[in-house]
């Protein structure tokens, strides 16, 4: 049995993505998983990063974000909220992230989670170490990691050569950042597209898909990001001249472009 945390974030309880959430959790139950939640909105999560999440500062005189988060983590003297969201992405094997794209993004309130969960020590600066422990290592290595996506526009909207932009290029500081970033193997992007005026039938066509994409959780290769310790990054900062030589940009970061989703490849 495994441990899947679902955070979804939008505000209707009758929304496509609430339908998601509920269909993964049936899902997952009875393959005999565990399933946590965090609704966001339901919760009335603070979004906003800001001092009153120090409420012991080490530095009264001037608020520094990262030497603040770092001396709540460490000390336990974190806001009761963000250390029980810790405690479940700890627990988990896998985290889902499930969201509506709103402006090529997740909403605030999900990047608001982000931001105040991910302190010092645990998601960056991990053990101390400054930026040894990033991209493939870290608090998160060992745990999958998938974002679920609606999407209002057309799914040719974000192909390859869609005037958007591919899905998976505008999810990368997500998939790449957000997750890999604190060790997660991350999957391919599950995306239902045409949300804007989906109807009945659609719904039960995307639920479906989602359920049959959740059997296969815990054995879908992830996007083959490049790591950080892996040897194509000899400074830990910069692509050794020899590895995805002539290429820039987004895709000399993913390892093997043959095994890469779809919207990963080049126009």
């Amino acid at each position: 049995m495994k441990k899947i945390l679902i955070v979804h974030a939008h505000p209707e309880p009758a929304s496509l993505n609430r339908q998601l959430v509920d269909a993964a959790v049936q899902t997952l139950q009875e393959q005999g998983h565990e399933v946590l939640t965090s609704d966001l909105y339901g919760m009335r999560w603070k979004a906003v990063f800001d001092e009153d999440d120090f409420p012991s500062r080490a530095d009264p005189d001037r608020l520094h974000f990262v030497r603040e988060s770092g001396h709540a983590y460490a000390n336990g003297r974190q806001t009761s909220d963000v250390a029980a969201e810790q405690e479940k992405v700890l627990a988990a094997d896998a985290v889902i992230l499930q969201f509506p794209l709103w402006w090529f993004g997740m909403p605030a309130i999900l990047k608001g989670w982000v931001d105040r969960v991910w302190a010092y020590g645990l998601a960056y600066g991990y053990q101390g170490a400054g930026n040894r422990y990033r991209y493939g290592d870290g608090a998160f290595k060992g745990k999958r990691a998938m974002l679920s996506v609606t999407v209002g526009g057309p799914a040719a909207d974000y192909s390859p050569r869609g005037i958007n932009g591919p899905l998976e290029q505008l999810l990368f500081p997500i998939t790449h950042g957000t997750l890999f970033f604190p060790g997660m193997d991350v999957l391919p992007t599950h995306a239902v597209y045409g949300t804007g005026q989906i109807d009945e039938e659609a719904v039960a066509a995307a639920k479906a898909a989602w359920r049959s994409r959740l059997e296969r959780l815990f054995e879908e290769a992830p996007i083959p990001f490049r790591r950080q310790n892996g040897g194509d990054y000899p400074d830990r900062h910069v692509l050794a001249s020899d590895v995805a030589a002539g290429q820039t940009g987004l895709l000399a970061h993913v390892a093997d472009r043959r095994t890469a989703p779809h919207a990963l490849e080049e126009a």
